[in-house]
């Protein structure tokens, strides 16, 4: 009797064993999905659409003259409608789709309009639908960044098309390049947060578009200082903690990588806002509100492609060169190369960017506190694949976005009239003011 009663645990317990060792889809998927990461990435896609909206638009409004501050609040808010429903028709499969034969460079268009991401699809350990609205705020911010460089005379109905064609045909092919299972991703490119997919490529985009549309009315000799600091001081406060979902959230998982991309982030942008504030210190005899909050920018998207590969002291040494060669890139594009890029988006991001991307390259060593080389990677072959994809960014970005504003200004012109543009644009192209005069 003993015998027996031993011999049916022994029989029920091969059984709940084999049960639960059966490829049922339920089973596999409560093994696949992570609460922690799942609830990290939920918080992280909030915090990353928190900079734009608000976040972008106030840093930018503030920025811009009083007349045209409107049209900048505006611009973010339409960009954000704009790409949303372009990435759900096409941007994510283009971005992070298979690709078939030709996945070294597009993801195809399998995964058009969201095809096959459904309640139960996975993603590593989140859910797919979950990945695909974290990437859309990275979609969204970019374009967004780009107006910085047009500010204050773009036609809207152009920059709202130009904004459409860029991320479709510009961002969504770069992302997969990079982060979609492309050719730069596959040569092992350090970009763990957007360095070159985000940064360079708004920097070099803003610097096209500031060439093509030519400089504002009156500038450099009229003075066009920001309308409201503390605007701008506000939606940089925002834009600092929104970074830590920008960057910790990359990890797409909830890990010591995610706590030390978000400790990183924030030393380098203190460290890139404290150096920048003395060098204007020293140089011009005073701090300013405006240069520690530009040089908190500059090492927040400097750190970015390196928030998951260096360590502290990496972060710090990251920071204080953003905050010194951005500052000497915004002076030499504005006052020695008269280039009106209105809102400093190529010094600031497009070199931010990389000097980040190279950089990630070398404080990626153990030696300085990194998380090491990959296999049969070194200083020199890992530095190689940085400059690699630093390159093809600005190539790719700048060629297809000087080509984008090209046929959109020969099909319905770029750029609102000279009497327009002194209008301010507010009233001119929403017949709406910013502030009752």
């Amino acid at each position: 009797m003993k015998n027996t009663t031993i011999l049916k645990r022994l029989m029920h317990r091969l059984a709940a064993v084999t049960l639960l060792a059966m490829p049922f889809p339920a089973f596999a998927e409560a093994a696949v999905l992570e609460g922690a990461d799942t609830a990290w990435i939920l918080a992280s896609t909030a915090l990353v659409l928190f900079m734009t909206l608000p976040g972008l638009a106030l840093f930018y409004g503030g920025l811009v003259r009083a007349k045209n501050v409107l049209s900048v609040l505006m611009q973010c808010f339409a960009i954000t409608c704009v790409v949303t429903l372009l990435w759900v028709a096409v941007g994510y499969s283009i971005a992070f789709g298979d690709g078939g034969a030709a996945n070294a460079w597009w993801g195809g268009l399998d995964k058009a309009f969201l095809a096959g991401v459904g309640f139960d699809a996975v993603s590593g350990t989140i859910p797919e639908s979950l990945f695909a609205m974290f990437q859309l705020t990275f979609a969204i911010i970019t374009p967004a960044l780009i107006v910085g460089g047009f500010a204050e005379r773009m036609k809207f109905s152009s920059m709202l098309l130009f904004s459409a064609l860029w991320s479709v045909l510009v961002y969504a092919p770069l992302c997969h390049w990079v982060w979609g299972g492309g050719w730069l991703g596959g040569m092992g490119l350090l970009d763990f947060a957007g360095g070159t997919v985000v940064h360079i490529s708004a920097g070099v985009s803003a610097l096209a578009a500031a060439l093509v549309l030519g400089r504002r009315k009156g500038f450099p000799d009229v003075p066009m200082p920001p309308h409201n600091l503390t605007m701008t001081v506000t939606g940089a406060g925002m834009l600092w903690v929104g970074w830590f979902g920008f960057n910790g959230g990359s990890a797409l998982a909830a890990d010591g990588a995610a706590a030390m991309a978000v400790f990183v982030t924030h030393i380098s942008a203190a460290a890139g806002a404290f150096t920048w504030m003395v060098i204007e210190w020293v140089r011009f005899g005073r701090p300013s509100a405006l240069g520690i909050v530009t040089g908190m920018v500059a090492g927040l998207g400097t750190i970015t492609p390196a928030s998951g590969s260096v360590g502290p002291l990496g972060a710090m040494v990251i920071g204080i060169s953003a905050g010194a060669v951005c500052f000497l890139a915004t002076q030499a594009l504005k006052r020695k190369l008269v280039v009106d890029d209105s809102l400093d988006v190529f010094p600031v991001h497009g070199i931010g960017g990389i000097l980040g991307t190279l950089a990630a390259g070398v404080f990626v060593a153990a030696e300085f506190g990194g998380a090491g080389y990959a296999e049969g990677m070194g200083l020199g072959s890992q530095l190689g694949v940085q400059l690699t994809g630093v390159v093809a960014t600005l190539l790719w970005c700048g060629v297809g976005s000087f080509v984008l504003l090209k046929v959109i200004d020969g099909l319905m012109g770029l750029r609102v009239t000279p009497d327009q543009e002194t209008e301010g644009l507010d009233v001119v192209l929403h017949e709406e003011r910013g502030y009752i005069i």
